[in-house]
């Protein structure tokens, strides 16, 4: 892939790397990177050698959110028609949609700031990581805007919990590394120069299981979330055990364990 905004790396099989790539401005996303990003996630969709993402930043942020400066002939203003300017949050929005709509797992590497659309799109990871260096942030109630945006509402309150969505939300204050980790926004909190191998250690854990067992976890996780009753969580569990017992990684990892515990 060649682009003006974004590196792409395979590290190990099965791991793809996708590095944005905007590090004067704390990789604030621009028009060019909005494009380049929703194109990446459809390539990695279609692409069944990639088990797992690692999505992280260059330089010292992670992303700044969208580029106020320098956007691109793309952004609005406030006088322009509603439609158009419900057009472009709804192109914003779809960045959110394309991370959490990838079949393989996503795994953000947090290692700077991480503020408006940059914590949307962490927010939409499956697993977050991040630096002890590492902060967060709601920009947008910050210029009279809504904090909620980019699926910020959605996600938020469902990793941290409501009240502390709300804090955060609400005040647009800076989220210390150590706070999320505290509250539950990452799964882990490491040394700067431990993020890069700790984030890739762990997808290629993942890489190496078998992917229509992972893919299936992934989705049992997003659709049970909302799940209105256990009978219903138990529902498409029962239906993904039954799908990945007749493939044939399964059958040979329980070759491999027989005699084991599942």
């Amino acid at each position: 892939m060649t682009a003006a905004t974004l590196t792409l790396e395979t590290p190990s099989a099965g791991v793809a790397l996708v590095r944005l790539n905007r590090p004067k401005c704390l990789n604030a996303i621009n028009e060019t990177m909005l494009v380049e990003l929703t194109r990446t996630c459809a390539e990695l969709t279609a692409d069944a050698a990639v088990k797992v993402v690692v999505l992280t930043g260059a330089g010292r942020g992670f992303c700044s959110g969208i580029d106020l400066r320098d956007f691109g002939p793309g952004m609005l203003e406030a006088t322009d028609p509603a439609i158009d300017r419900l057009r472009f949050q709804e192109r914003m929005a779809a960045l959110a949609q394309a991370l959490t709509g990838l079949p393989q797992p996503v795994v953000a590497a947090v290692n700077g700031p991480c503020v408006g659309a940059g914590l949307a799109l962490a927010l939409a990871a499956d697993i977050r990581i991040c630096s002890s260096v590492a902060s967060f942030g709601n920009a947008a109630i910050l210029l009279g805007l809504s904090g909620a945006e980019v699926g910020m509402s959605y996600h938020l309150p469902r990793i941290v919990g409501t009240s502390v969505a709300a804090d955060w939300m609400m005040t647009g204050r800076t989220v210390s590394a150590a706070e999320a980790d505290r509250r539950g926004l990452v799964s882990q909190l490491v040394p700067p120069d431990q993020l890069d191998p700790t984030a890739l250690e762990l997808a290629s854990r993942i890489a190496r299981l078998a992917p229509l067992g992972v893919q299936l976890t992934k989705r049992a996780l997003q659709v049970n979330t909302d799940a209105g009753s256990l009978a219903a969580a138990l529902e498409l569990e029962n239906r993904n055990q039954v799908l990945s017992h007749a493939t044939e990684e399964a059958a040979s990892l329980r070759g491999n364990q027989k005699g084991t515990a599942r």
